[in-house]
């Protein structure tokens, strides 16, 4: 089967940058690809691609050496695994509350006996190898999503689940659910909430990974010791982009 780069990387205690791909089509996803970051993740949460979509983005994605990854839309096993049949090499997932709905998220992610995932890797086999059966619990990447005070509340519980990879931190979600339970919320409250998460990671040797907006917040997040950073997206990428070159061209000719 074909190794995992992101799982070497990762093991060697290197850090880990992530494109995030929110525009339906296969080229951009393509372009994305071969920009140099170590993986990108078809999102299906919020991102606007379908099922099929999605398969011919991750298409595009291995005519690079660029990890495949996606973000199922919820923690439903019969996405999850059709994403993973479909070629992704690892899976994130939002919305991770509790031990339980951890497991049954790395479940549906690990085959017999370790988890319940059906047994049918259409395009898998096909881009990972023919052997991919007997190395894709080993190979596939699982990152649960934390991104509520209850989360955070669960977050011992949850790293302890026998499977997981690491923890990915949805930096919007989480801050807005701690301005909904915490009167008098300041954002010294949310730096101790990932710190939580964070040390909990190390202690049990798990992948710390978080989404952040901007490359300021991405420096910050390195320096503490986030191991996984996802940045924008291709749509946030491509609207600043345009902006800046479009005034850019105006400033010329309005000068």
């Amino acid at each position: 089967m074909r190794q995992n780069k992101l799982k070497q990387l990762l093991k060697s205690n290197n850090t880990v940058a992530c494109g995030w791909l929110h525009i339906p089509n296969s080229w951009s996803a393509e372009v994305m690809a071969n920009a140099g970051w170590d993986c990108v993740t078809v999102d299906m949460q919020h991102g606007l691609q379908s099922i099929e979509t999605a398969i011919q983005m991750m298409q595009g994605i291995s005519t690079t050496e660029t990890v495949p990854l996606a973000r199922s839309s919820w923690n439903t096993p019969g996405e999850i695994m059709r994403l993973l049949d479909g070629g992704a090499y690892g899976i994130i997932c939002p919305m991770i509350n509790s031990k339980e709905e951890c497991e049954s998220f790395v479940g549906a992610c690990k085959y017999p006996p370790f988890g319940y995932r059906s047994f049918g890797p259409t395009r898998a086999r096909v881009y990972g190898g023919k052997d991919y059966g007997e190395y894709a619990n080993d190979e596939i990447l699982t990152l649960a999503m934390v991104e509520t005070s209850q989360a955070i509340e669960n977050i011992i519980e949850i790293c302890a689940v026998e499977g997981l990879d690491g923890i990915f931190i949805g930096s919007g979600d989480l801050e807005l659910s701690l301005k909904a339970t915490i009167q008098n919320y300041t954002t010294t409250l949310f730096d101790q909430a990932i710190n939580t998460v964070l040390k909990e990671c190390q202690d049990r040797n798990l992948v710390a990974g978080v989404w952040c907006s901007t490359i300021e917040d991405a420096k910050k997040m390195i320096d503490k010791g986030f191991k996984f950073i996802a940045l924008k997206s291709d749509s946030m990428m491509l609207t600043e982009y345009a902006k800046e070159q479009s005034s850019a061209l105006k400033n010329i000719y309005k000068n």
